[in-house]
């Protein structure tokens, strides 16, 4: 447990980390301090009755008057609450600290991540990670962070308590120490009920994932009420594994406090019938036992939610260290290769699994630079694999990717993709304006290159609109068609000006018109920069300088 909450405050919270402690060892000591007080009050009101630590307490002439006891105790209760609201502003900070650094500690760990290692991941586990279970695991540690300031008040207290009546005490500590050991079944229980917790997120976020980005297939199909079920499915399996719980908890409370109830009236009794305690000891004593089994309750509260949310905890640890362990290179310690006569694959090949067959064997072409070359293939030929390795995006198993005869390493792969421009079958658009979609090719671009790219992309119709590149777009650009869609996307691309121009697939759902547009725009183009189109057929066929066909991962010339 301790080390989990290491992982998860961090080296930079460390200091916030510290402050609360100390909060809490303030406010267990004013309150510890305050029930010690409850023995020169009753000495006050009943003289010769106070016990050992009245006797104390006059021998070295700390006697205090009725009056000084009442200030004293109003002065520490009114200190113990603005302690107490410092302790709670700061655990608030923590959490919220820790929620934020885990957050972006997953984020920026899927952004590092080397493509493969990133597309085999699921995308519905990953987007339930960083938004619920994220959340989950900050509960956790504002949990962790409330047992353990309620164990240090719990100790503050039992100091208070031995000082007072030190075999009452040592009874109670006794018996809360057995209620918390008799507690263990049910916190394993918990964890389980976290683990459905869990799934049911994961399940969740994929059915309402799925038929989101497949509405228009939902309605046409006329499967409204499978989608709703599906949905509603995964949100009833949240609702039971949260009324589980809370029932769990609940029941914990009952035995808690029944048990609690049975030991104090075992204590006094013994307290009184056995010990000879005066009422001046026991009252102390008491009061204590009376603010201490509230704690007890609290903490074993507090570690059953802890360990509710520990596989939350666990799922976010494990997606960080799942993806850092596939991090790429740092890109500001290499520049961007420059090609000057041609890019090629050398011998490679590329297995998705070891079970797998070869996505590509042994693949060797050469691209030569301001040519224009066509890619055909059927479904799981490899096309876009091949796409992948030149645009740097994968690193192959076997065999290179080649600039200018020199072999490019991994970290000159990533660099290497500053170079590239990639445009694929369906249109990776923001729900903003054309000219914040187009400023994601550069960020730096002027007026003139977003005309001037826009067309070039045959897109320059954009210009004359009423608000121009400043006109919203839609949800994934819904508001265009798709042929304006796809050249939008062509003219992001060109305001990279890239080395290497990809189209995968870009114009397979066009129109014969949309994509005799694309075709006049890319004869535009050739010659300025190397050009790869995959499966491209009609109009963009006669484009080409050289054709390719790919099956099943062999490469060979077209026919």
């Amino acid at each position: 447990m301790m080390a989990t909450l290491a992982r998860l405050v961090g080296p930079g919270r460390q200091g916030q980390a510290a402050r609360l402690v100390a909060l809490m060892a303030a406010s267990a000591l004013t309150e510890g301090m305050g029930v010690v007080l409850l023995v020169p009050l009753l000495a006050a009101l009943e003289p010769g009755r106070s016990g050992p630590l009245g006797g104390a307490l006059a021998r070295w002439d700390l006697t205090l008057s009725l009056p000084q006891v009442l200030i004293v105790f109003v002065a520490l209760v009114l200190l113990r609450a603005g302690i107490n609201q410092a302790r709670n502003a700061a655990a608030l900070k923590l959490e919220l600290g820790v929620i934020d650094d885990l957050r972006r500690r997953a984020w920026r760990a899927l952004l590092g991540a080397d493509w493969r290692t990133f597309s085999a991941m699921k995308r519905s586990d990953s987007a339930s990670v960083l938004i619920s279970h994220i959340d989950r695991a900050g509960f956790g540690v504002n949990q962790a962070g409330t047992a353990l300031a309620t164990l240090i008040t719990l100790g503050g207290l039992a100091l208070a308590g031995l000082a007072v009546a030190p075999l009452m005490t040592l009874g109670g500590g006794l018996g809360g120490v057995g209620i918390l050991l008799a507690y263990a079944g049910m916190r394993r229980r918990a964890a389980n009920l976290g683990e459905a917790l869990s799934g049911a997120y994961q399940a969740m976020h994929a059915s309402i994932g799925e038929s989101l980005g497949a509405m228009r297939a939902v309605k046409s199909l006329q499967g409204e009420a499978r989608a709703e079920q599906a949905a509603f499915t995964g949100f009833a399996e949240l609702g039971r594994a949260r009324v589980a719980y809370q029932r769990d908890l609940g029941l914990g409370q009952i035995l808690l406090q029944a048990g609690g109830a049975m030991l104090m009236a075992l204590l006094v009794w013994l307290a009184v019938a056995r010990w000879g305690l005066s009422a001046a000891q026991i009252l102390p004593v008491a009061a204590l036992f009376a603010r201490a089994l509230p704690l007890v309750g609290q903490l074993q509260e507090c570690w059953q939610n802890f360990a509710y949310a520990q596989p939350a905890i666990g799922s976010a640890l494990e997606l960080i260290d799942h993806a850092e362990a596939a991090r790429e290179p740092d890109l500001a310690l290499t520049a961007a290769p420059v090609m000057h006569r041609d890019i090629a694959l050398r011998d490679v090949s590329v297995r998705y699994a070891a079970e797998a067959p070869l996505a590509l064997g042994s693949v060797s072409l050469s691209l030569p630079r301001g040519s224009l070359t066509a890619l055909s293939g059927g479904s799981g030929a490899g096309k876009s694999t091949l796409a992948d390795v030149l645009a740097g995006l994968i690193n192959p198993d076997a065999g290179d990717l080649v600039i200018d005869g020199a072999a490019l390493d991994p970290a000159q792969r990533r660099a290497w993709r500053a170079q590239v421009a990639y445009v694929q079958q369906d249109p990776a658009l923001l729900a903003d304006t054309v000219g914040a979609n187009l400023l994601w090719g550069k960020t730096d671009a002027d007026d003139a290159q977003i005309a001037g790219a826009l067309r070039d992309a045959a897109c320059h119709f954009v210009l004359e609109w009423p608000n121009g590149i400043d006109t919203p777009i839609g949800d994934g650009g819904r508001l265009l068609s798709g042929g304006e869609r796809q050249r939008l996307m062509l003219a992001r691309a060109l305001l990279r000006r890239p080395a290497l121009l990809i189209l995968d697939e870009a114009t397979s759902a066009l129109d014969p018109e949309n994509e005799l547009l694309i075709a006049r725009a890319l004869a535009g183009l050739k010659g300025r920069m190397t050009i790869l189109l995959i499966a491209h057929r009609g109009a963009l066929s006669g484009l080409a300088d050289q054709t390719f066909q790919l099956d099943r991962g062999k490469l060979s010339a077209a026919a």
